[in-house]
């Protein structure tokens, strides 16, 4: 009897331990399923992929720069495509219009004007004929290309500015004033431009070293910077104050984005152990990063490239073939990864579309071209969301930022701030072709008695420019009062309503 109740002892403690053991596959199980979806939340972009040109889209035969420089030498927009090239006895860049891909004849007329190499170019993201250039002559430039592009050598710039010491690295434009530019030199110093009078109006001297990168946020209020010293910096561009400083000991931080209105900022450099990292922070607080992320152990800068329309961070490095891509939210997972686009063809820099360029017939939502020196060739490469309907997809293409500036900079001066004007790619952007240009030229002559393109007679280009930022900041002065007085039409119909139904 003793041997029979020991057996059945025996029997009840293994089959507990078997369903208990059961219990804890079940509930180990449903946390790896709940991870599992919140890790890989369903997402529009989960299956977004690269798809680079063909040889046909590609621009050949461009003597690309050697310049050693981290910098993208290359900038791009709905018509024109521009890239440094290698010169003797001066910096140049190349400007070719958009639709005009294929081989480059080596004798094509280039922008020639600076006495030393090109180190950045920066089309204006209101004016898609006016391209900044900053050198190692210690000038930054601003030139007007003809609709048709260039058909001999220009050496004639719009306006020179002048205020650097020494070679003038990087260029930024105002994200909503047209006549606001920015430039960095190796000076260690911030220069602020109003183009609408040709002069430096503020001066900022709070970096100790070299600067390696400036963002804007959204509306322009405020500016990251990276520096040589390994310090990330927050700063007022109006005042030049510094609003938050990280002092990043054990990592080299290169590069910094703003990440649209989600009040964070994202950085690229490389740690302690010499591998590249990309860092999440918040731009209140830059005691700590939120999240730290390795990427790999290559040696060429991580340039980070953010979508603010569709919250997607796409990361590119010098000398790489692929660019990564994630999705980015305010909470965690912060940074979601989702695919990666590989090429065998090192990339010495990107240029980036902006949105309004895109082809969103074919569901495109971003665009780079890239810079293959060895090959001397400029390939595009298209970010597509794969869906069958080839009718415009409104979930994928929010409003964004249109080519109408915001606020003029006088406004911007005295501390007015305004986030973009936002415009559908539906409704508002259509492409360009020369003959509704012409013809938009001929039809839009006068705004209520303001005579915008005849009796126009500047004696230099500088004065041209002028009246280029001077027209358009009475055009959007116009366009506030037109609303204003909608506003005031709808309020006295309403006034009326009511007093008929008294």
């Amino acid at each position: 009897m003793c041997v029979i109740y020991s057996l059945c002892l025996s029997l009840h403690y293994f089959s507990s331990r078997r369903s208990f053991g059961a219990q804890k596959e079940q509930i180990f199980m449903t946390k790896v399923k709940m991870s599992w979806h919140s890790m890989y939340k369903s997402s529009k972009f989960r299956h977004v992929y690269g798809k680079a040109g063909s040889r046909e889209q590609c621009y050949e035969g461009i003597p690309i720069t050697h310049s050693v420089h981290d910098n993208h030498f290359c900038a791009v927009n709905p018509k024109f495509l521009a890239v440094v090239t290698e010169s003797a006895g001066g910096g140049a860049f190349l400007v070719i219009p958009l639709h005009k891909p294929g081989r480059i004849d080596p004798h094509h007329p280039k922008v020639c004007g600076h006495q030393g190499s090109v180190m950045d170019i920066r089309w204006s993201p209101f004016m898609d004929n006016i391209i900044a250039s900053s050198s190692e002559d210690c000038t930054v430039r601003i030139w007007q290309i003809p609709d048709g592009g260039l058909r001999r050598n220009m050496t004639e710039a719009l306006m020179i500015l002048i205020g650097h010491s020494r070679r003038a690295g990087l260029i930024e434009w105002h994200p909503t004033c047209s006549g606001i530019l920015l430039s960095a030199g190796y000076d260690c110093k911030i220069l602020i431009w109003n183009l609408e009078e040709g002069v430096a109006v503020k001066m900022i001297d709070s970096h100790p070293d070299v600067i390696l990168c400036m963002s804007f946020n959204t509306d322009g209020s405020l500016l990251a910077t990276s520096c040589k010293d390994k310090k990330l910096r927050i700063i007022d561009p109006r005042s030049g104050k510094v609003l938050q400083e990280a002092d990043c000991k054990s990592t080299r931080v290169n590069r910094v984005v703003f990440l649209g209105n989600l009040k964070r900022v994202l950085t690229t450099g490389v740690s302690r152990w010499n591998t590249r990292q990309i860092a999440f922070w918040d731009q209140e607080d830059l005691s700590a990063p939120i999240t730290e992320e390795e990427i790999d152990g290559l040696s060429g800068v991580l340039f980070p490239f953010y979508d603010a329309d569709t919250h997607m961070l796409y990361l590119g490095g010098k000398g790489d073939g692929n660019i990564r891509y994630y999705e980015v939210s305010p909470e965690k997972p912060f940074l979601q990864f989702l695919m990666e686009f590989r090429s065998p063809a090192p990339q010495k820099g990107l240029g980036v579309m902006p949105k309004r360029g895109v082809d969103v017939n074919e569901c495109e939502i971003f665009r780079f071209y890239k810079l293959v020196t060895l090959k001397g060739l400029v390939e595009p490469i298209s970010m597509i969301v794969p869906r069958r309907s080839e009718t415009y997809q409104e979930d994928i293409f929010p409003m964004t930022a249109g080519t109408e500036s915001a606020l003029s900079a006088a406004e911007w001066l005295s501390g007015i701030d305004r986030g973009p004007l936002l415009i559908s790619l539906k409704e508002a952007y259509k492409r360009p072709n020369p003959a509704g240009l012409r013809a938009s030229k001929r039809d839009r002559r006068t705004v209520k008695g303001i005579d915008l393109l005849e009796n126009i007679t500047p004696n230099t280009d500088k004065e041209l420019l002028k009246m280029v930022f001077k027209q358009q900041d009475e055009i959007r002065k116009l366009k506030d009062e037109l609303g204003e007085k909608d506003e005031r039409i709808r309020q006295l119909e309403l006034e009326l309503k009511n007093l008929r139904n008294t």
